[in-house]
């Protein structure tokens, strides 16, 4: 398969590239408009495909693409990739605006092609485990230190992460959804989200001016109490606090749920599945309503 990885930043380089690059039967392809970048892990990867365009990469003939460029970036790059019938897989959000995410969808599907948003979380060993307990209760915080935004790149950019996860733990139909915000200045300090159903509470806390930043989840349920702290160390309260720290030889990429997404990405494009992204659509469709709700009139 000749796989395109779109956009080479940070978390790119140091979380996608390593676990894309290790993969048997991928014929890899570098883009990004960074000549300097793009020489550089080329070489380190010891990768001969390489653009500085997209549509110079899609000349290489790809199966499929991983965007991780710029959130501003992601709808031309998805549509132009889909238009050349190209499965994406795109780093959250889709796009950071709800009309354009509803549309790329409604566009791979009329493609026949795969579009998945990266919600790793989901995949994160810590986490997978938390949705196998017993969980009335799902309490999770992703804070910042002193880094309140404008509230569109907040929740576009972050706290979807929290939205998605808490979508993804609860135990049932999500009947309720509450949120409340703080901005100062025309920047958001903090977001509350609560989602309920029968039965269950699920509360998100994002903190942009606190003083850390830190990201723990934690479920709680029949005698049950379990605590994921920054997507690593667990620890378990039932007749006694229990900590179970990560392994030092476990990657990063493996930890966090990105090696695990990517592989599930790669094995429904070489065995023909198409993967939707009709759900990861609720979480940034929630997303545009906190953000609507959070913007000055």
């Amino acid at each position: 398969m000749r796989i395109a990885m779109i956009g080479l930043g940070d978390i790119a380089e140091k979380a996608y590239l390593p676990v894309l690059a290790a993969q048997a039967g991928v014929d890899l392809h570098l883009c990004t408009r960074d000549s300097a970048t793009l020489d550089r892990l080329g070489e380190t990867y010891r990768v001969a495909g390489r653009s500085t365009s997209v549509a110079e990469a899609i000349k290489a003939d790809l199966d499929a693409a991983f965007v991780h460029a710029a959130t501003v970036a992601h709808a031309e790059i998805v549509e132009e990739l889909l238009s050349a019938g190209v499965h994406v897989y795109v780093d959250k959000p889709i796009a950071d605006n709800l009309a354009d995410c509803e549309r790329l969808v409604r566009m791979a599907r009329e493609e026949g092609r795969s579009l998945m948003a990266g919600f790793n979380r989901r995949h994160a060993p810590g986490y997978a485990e938390l949705a196998r307990l017993p969980r009335h209760l799902v309490l999770m915080e992703k804070n910042r230190r002193e880094h309140p935004d404008v509230a569109r790149r907040v929740v576009f950019d972050d706290f979807i992460h929290v939205v998605d996860t808490l979508r993804f733990l609860v135990p049932g139909q999500v009947t309720g959804t509450r949120f409340s915000t703080r901005t100062s200045d025309g920047l958001l300090e903090h977001v509350v989200l609560e989602l309920s159903g029968d039965g269950f509470t699920a509360i998100g806390v994002m903190n942009r001016a606190s003083g850390a930043s830190e990201e723990s989840c934690e479920v709680m349920g029949a005698g049950v109490k379990r605590r994921v702290v920054n997507l690593g160390d667990v620890i378990d309260y039932a007749g006694g606090e229990v900590l179970t720290r990560r392994p030092d030889w476990v990657p990063v990429a493996r930890q966090r749920g990105i090696e695990q997404i990517c592989l599930e990405f790669l094995a429904a494009v070489r065995d023909g599945r198409l993967i939707t992204a009709d759900d990861a659509l609720v979480s940034h469709a929630i997303c545009e309503e906190i953000v609507m709700a959070s913007s000055p009139a």
